[in-house]
């Protein structure tokens, strides 16, 4: 009765807190009170989307087909991949490399590359399958890795081999794990789309649509879009949350295994480790000179690796393109460290305060949630008419997309801290600061660096799209330059220089986790 009570009052809190969020809003639109109108009241944002709802459907229909058929696409892809890192652990020792760069790199960075290799609506499948993979892949390879080693057992016991456990235990224990991260997935799918809507020049799509309303001045369309988006991205991660729930429910164990049995192989030496890093860190460029060739494309248009070398260093204009390509990583570098570190900051300040004061922490939550939800080129336009187009924007964009995962992840580390800690605390007359000073803090700290790993990629992403649409700076501009001036030496350069940036700050974050853990 006591729970029933408490999730009652929960939702009650909730709803009077959208409630309250939603009056505010009104009366700031109405009153022009934030920005000089930039933000209008939700009243004049229905009105605007019912009178251009001819308008809205066939843009949205072109996003929703586009993100469907990448999140089918993906999944099947990253379902397979799972499959196959599990069954095989030296592939996914092999493929490591591939991972981590699909993982890390910027969507809109090789939106115009998928442009210049793709035709038709393949760019847009395409960047909405990457979105997808990553998530859907790691879940996956966690469910069936992580079973009971009783059910194991008892499949070898009947004389079945890798494969038969692999099909009565894995696949089947992998399920909630794998709707599980369906529900990162799902959203992801329609950023993906939508991101390459806004830089493929598609004539559908509500990136399309988003781009030319731009220059408009109507906030009232630019955040109609902006929440048409994040309808579609809610019901999705909806949906998937819906399905996620009903199979943990009908899928509970009875019993708690006493330890699961992950995938492995034996430990090999020093120089079978050595060989298989080298062939990790060589194969996500094998696999871009490979998909080139096929391609059959023009060298004059597609880069190979050594296309970009070339054009970076052996032509007399080799000079400039450095000075241009250093300029811009000395606008964006600094920006995305700045937006990691406030990200983090702010999401470590939020999970502290909802351990000392949860109803704080409800009470943010629903904005928290539309930043997440609302894809970032639609929620880029509107923080633009709030904060201008200086380094501010930049800042605002960066820690509305990485703080979420990261307060998330931290929220997670500080609920595993034992309560007896606090009240010993508390016992010896600790107040609720000096709990976080001696207790938190340094629980923490793992989690910390687990979320600046998830935060890194996410921050430059951030950052390249505010120096697109706002600031004109840094890679972002480069990039959106490039594609008017037809420079596809230098397309092909900052889409590689911000995807190794990306994974250099990634595998610096691994680095710091690694070193906390030892040291823990």
């Amino acid at each position: 009765m006591r729970g029933h009570f408490a999730g009652f009052a929960g939702r009650h809190t909730t709803a009077l807190t959208l409630f309250g969020i939603l009056v505010a809003w009104e009366i700031a639109g109405q009153f022009s009170l934030v920005a000089s109108g930039a933000l209008p009241a939700p009243t004049d944002i229905l009105i605007r989307f019912w009178q251009e709802q001819s308008d809205y459907w066939p843009h949205i229909g072109a996003t929703v087909e586009t993100a469907l058929i990448g999140f089918i696409a993906g999944n099947i892809i990253a379902i397979a991949a799972a499959i196959l890192f599990v069954r095989w652990p030296l592939t996914e020792r092999l493929a490591r490399g591939v991972n981590i760069a699909i993982f890390a790199l910027p969507p809109i960075a090789i939106v115009p590359v998928l442009v210049l290799a793709l035709p038709d609506a393949w760019p847009r499948i395409t960047l909405a399958a990457l979105a997808v993979y990553f998530p859907t892949m790691t879940a996956m390879v966690v469910g069936l890795s992580e079973v009971d080693p009783r059910a194991v057992e008892l499949v070898r016991a009947y004389g079945g081999q890798a494969g038969a456990v692999m099909r009565w235990v894995r696949l089947r224990a992998s399920l909630p794990a794998l709707l599980g991260g369906l529900r990162v997935a799902a959203p992801n799918a329609v950023l993906g789309a939508i991101l390459a809507e806004f830089g493929s020049g598609s004539r559908w799509g509500l990136g399309t649509y988003l781009l030319g309303s731009l220059g408009r001045a109507d906030p009232a369309r630019l955040w109609g879009i902006g929440l048409a988006a994040t309808a579609i991205a809610g019901l999705a991660y909806a949906l998937a949350a819906l399905a996620a729930s009903r199979v943990a429910e009908s899928s509970r164990a009875v019993t708690i295994a006493a330890a699961a049995t992950p995938a492995s192989e034996p430990v090999r030496g020093g120089g079978h480790r050595f060989v298989v890093a080298v062939a990790a860190l060589v194969l996500p460029f094998a696999i871009w000179w490979g998909l080139l060739l096929v391609s059959g494309l023009s060298p004059i248009i597609a880069k190979t690796p050594a296309g970009v070398f070339s054009y970076l260093f052996l032509p007399p204009t080799a000079e400039a393109a450095q000075t241009r390509l250093l300029a811009a990583l000395a606008e964006t570098l600094p920006m995305t460290v700045v937006g990691i570190l406030a990200g983090l900051a702010f999401a470590f300040v939020l999970a502290v305060v909802g351990v000392i004061k949860p109803a704080i922490v409800r009470a943010l939550m629903p904005i928290a949630l539309v930043t997440q939800t609302m894809p970032l080129v639609a929620l880029t336009p509107l923080l633009v008419l709030l904060f201008g187009r200086g380094i501010t924007v930049t800042i605002a964009i960066t820690v509305s997309v990485t703080f979420f995962p990261a307060f998330v992840t931290l929220a997670q580390g500080l609920a595993l801290v034992p309560k007896a800690a606090f009240e010993l605390a508390r016992a010896y007359g600790a107040s609720g600061w000096r709990e976080v000073r001696l207790i938190a803090l340094p629980a923490s700290l793992p989690w910390l660096f687990a979320s600046a790993r998830l935060a890194v990629p996410r921050a430059l992403l951030g950052v390249m799209i505010a120096e697109w649409l706002a600031t004109g700076r840094g890679l972002g501009n480069l990039l959106n330059q490039s594609r008017g001036y037809l420079d596809y030496g230098m397309i092909w350069t900052v889409a590689f220089v911000s995807v190794l940036a990306s994974v250099a700050l990634y595998q610096l974050a691994v680095l710091l986790e690694r070193m906390v853990s030892r040291r823990g």
